[in-house]
């Protein structure tokens, strides 16, 4: 799956990360090992304000360390599947069980404390100090024979890693050989098996992902040689593999194109095959089904998705014939080929996610699930999908989801194309009732240009009883990428204390198709603002909640939205929280030695080469439209090496903000009948763009988020109901 999403390419400045839920308890012993480290940074004094908000950070941790028990044992697709074994990933390491022997005891096959590298200097040059860091499992990949295992990992606050590739044993052992390990390669990426000896990798030199090579393993060694190489630095280059195992794709995406070259794993000949040479806006992902390629194209009306066909033989476009483009309004948002049916998920234009199933064999039979309306249907409040990548051993002709909500903890499911039928399952294989705890609204809000943005509204009374509710309303609007809605134990907590919580999906983002992007790209992205003003307006016109209940949270690029808002209606929100926020638009996209600039240019624009672009950037630039006036109270989440967002960029922002508003409250009379805003930085060590790791850490993080949030709004935390005796 996560074919849009791959074309999307993988260094932007995403919004957020998808945290697995059910192992976060279970790892906490483990994940307590990393050691924080003491900042005497410049920036130190910018610090002040946090202590206001410890006593209550004490508080929600104890809260959120609850809610995350109580929703510890939720699915998720961790779980790996191999002929014989099942794989999955503990505090420590990688384990497997034995299908054929479930009484055994789960087997450890890679322990990430032997893995090398995992210490670093922290004091003089002596070396006198060192620290070791945690190594956290990216992915595990199994060769086709489950000889082989490769697991990426990538090191706790550090843009670092490696891939490990482990020989398995046949039998299930009581001792870890520290000689299975056969090589450990540096800075691997993705990486898939092509067969049981052959391993392709890409590595990332600082945030560019632009060289492919393969791994031979033989019975003198290991050679490694290289396959492929983007010279291109707005390209980023990914290995994946089909979901039949038969091909494998080389994919070079930018933000506004693709090329794609094939390796056929059935074959001995391993030299790539391109499909399509790369054009201007030609975005497109390959799938395979019986030696035809099923590509998801924007090739359709408007430059939307559509699904063509063309034969391996003789893939470019000439040969691509249509066989199906979702109705006008909706947006294709992922692809996955199962057996001989193509499944969808797509968007429709009421904002709901629906799943298409096209039989390849008869295309003009498409159906949307279930086939039915006598047949279980997707729950109202489905907002994310997740496709489980097939096991060597599993069946291929059902698709197995999860589905879930901001609010909503995962839930299985599993499709069967064939005839329609769409379940929600249980460990036991039982069949799970839906039930909807809450309440999920979809709005619209009309933007200043008269287009209507979507809004998804979670709330526990009526919209009527919302008047006097605290309101957080979330947003993002950038790379093409729908704001992220999976899962998030901290929302859910919210909405039980009686919270709406609102997603406003402005221009810029994906959700209504590739079309949303282009409005609000380059010289457009103060759409992205006029959406989100729109947004909070008919929110409070609609009786949902006031300004000073309200607050704004957004991640990385989703801040540029939020700080133009608040130079433009600071009175429009009581608080903001950011976290990795991008605030210094004009000085990163002037500055190409920076790693992201140049492949951000088709997003942001060039100030340096096009006058319009840089009156445009300086007409929204959070850090550039500063001005003295009351802005509302904002906690910014930095971390300190992080390479997407610059940490100067960040303490420039705060520096400035501080001095206009004490500039307002020192020279405008009528200022002091306004309550002063808090402007809290909190920097953290490393240089995790998406937050900490390690659970402990994450968990404070939140805390402390939701310790702001209460006090800035004067809102009094909830307490327990004892019980009576």
């Amino acid at each position: 799956m996560a074919a849009v999403s791959s074309l999307l390419g993988s260094s932007a400045r995403v919004a957020a990360r998808i945290r697995p839920v059910c192992k976060q308890v279970t790892r906490l012993s483990s994940q307590r090992r990393h050691t924080r480290e003491n900042s005497t940074s410049p920036a130190d004094h910018l610090r002040s304000g946090l202590e206001t908000y410890k006593d209550l950070q004490k508080y929600f941790s104890k809260r959120l360390r609850a809610m995350y028990r109580r929703i510890s044992s939720t699915t998720d697709h961790s779980v790996v599947c191999g002929h014989h074994h099942v794989y999955f990933i503990e505090g420590d390491g990688i384990y497997r069980m034995d299908n054929r022997q479930r009484d055994l005891e789960p087997e450890q096959v890679l322990n990430v404390g032997q893995v090398s590298g995992g210490e670093e200097e922290t004091g003089p040059k002596n070396g006198e100090r060192k620290r070791t860091f945690q190594w956290i499992v990216q992915r595990v990949r199994l060769s086709p024979q489950e000889k082989h295992l490769a697991a990426t990992l990538r090191a706790a606050h550090r843009e670092e890693l490696r891939c490990v590739v482990v020989k398995l044993k046949r039998e299930m052992s009581t001792s870890l050989d520290p000689s299975h390990i056969l090589i450990t390669l540096d800075k691997v990426f993705s990486c898939e098996w092509a067969t049981d000896e052959i391993l392709f990798f890409t590595t990332l030199e600082g945030l560019r992902c632009s060289r492919v090579s393969r791994l031979d393993l033989t019975s003198g060694g290991s050679r490694i040689t290289s396959v492929y190489e983007e010279t291109r630095p707005d390209v980023f280059v990914e290995v994946a593999l089909s979901r039949d195992r038969q091909l494998l794709s080389i994919n070079c995406n930018s933000r506004t194109s693709s090329e794609v070259l094939l390796v056929d794993t059935t074959t001995t000949s391993v030299e790539p095959l391109l499909v399509q040479p790369r054009q201007p806006d030609l975005l497109y992902h390959v799938e395979h089904w019986r030696r035809k390629l099923i590509i998801l194209a924007n090739t359709g009306p408007g430059q939307e998705y559509q699904v063509v066909q063309a034969p391996l033989s003789n893939p470019s476009m000439v040969s691509w014939v249509s066989l199906f483009a979702p109705s006008s309004g909706s947006a294709v948002k992922d692809m996955d080929v199962v057996g001989d049916h193509c499944v969808l998920t797509v968007r429709t234009p009421a904002n709901e996610l629906v799943l298409i199933v096209i039989p390849l064999t008869h295309p003009e039979k498409a159906y949307t699930v279930p086939m039915s309306t006598l047949l279980p249907q997707l729950p109202t409040w489905a907002c994310a999908i997740e496709t489980k990548r097939p096991g060597l051993a599993d069946q291929c002709k059902v698709l197995e989801l999860l589905i879930s909500s901001p609010v909503h903890p995962p839930v299985p499911y599993c499709l069967c194309p064939e005839d329609g039928l769409l379940l929600s399952v249980t460990e036991d294989g039982s069949v799970r009732e839906n039930k909807d705890d809450y309440t999920t609204t979809r709005l619209e809000a009309c933007s200043q240009d008269g287009t209507l943005v979507p809004v998804t509204l979670f709330h526990a009374v009526p919209v009527e009883g919302l008047r006097q509710a605290p309101l957080l309303a979330h947003v993002y609007g950038a790379y093409g990428r729908d704001l992220h809605m999976d899962f998030c134990p901290e929302k859910r907590l919210l909405l039980e204390q009686g919270w709406a919580l609102a997603y406003c999906h402005i221009r810029g983002g994906g959700e209504k198709g590739l079309s949303w992007q282009r409005q609000a790209r380059e010289e457009r992205k103060l759409k992205g603002v006029e959406d989100l003003h729109a947004c909070l307006q008919h929110l409070f016109s609609s009786g949902v909640s006031s300004p000073s209940l309200t607050a704004l949270t957004a991640c990385s690029a989703g801040a540029v939205p939020v700080g133009a808002l608040c130079n433009r209606h600071p009175h429009m929100i009581r608080a903001v929280t950011l976290q990795a926020p991008f605030l210094d638009v004009l000085g990163t996209m002037e500055d190409p030695s920076l790693p992201l600039t140049l492949e951000d240019r088709e997003e942001w624009g060039d100030p340096l080469g096009n006058p319009k672009h840089r009156l445009s950037i300086s007409s929204y630039c959070p850090l550039h439209n500063i001005t003295p006036q009351c802005y509302p109270s904002m906690l910014l989440t930095a971390y300190s090496s992080d390479a997407r967002v610059p940490l100067a960029g960040v303490l420039k922002y705060t520096e400035q903000l501080r001095k206009v508003i004490h500039t307002h409250f020192t020279t405008d009379p009528k200022s002091g009948c306004e309550p002063a805003p808090n402007i809290v930085l909190n920097i953290q060590p490393g240089a995790n763009h998406l937050g900490p790791d390690d659970f402990e850490l994450m968990l404070e993080e939140e805390a402390l988020n939701l310790a702001f949030l209460y006090k800035e709004l004067g809102l009094e935390p909830p307490r327990r109901k004892r019980k009576k005796l």
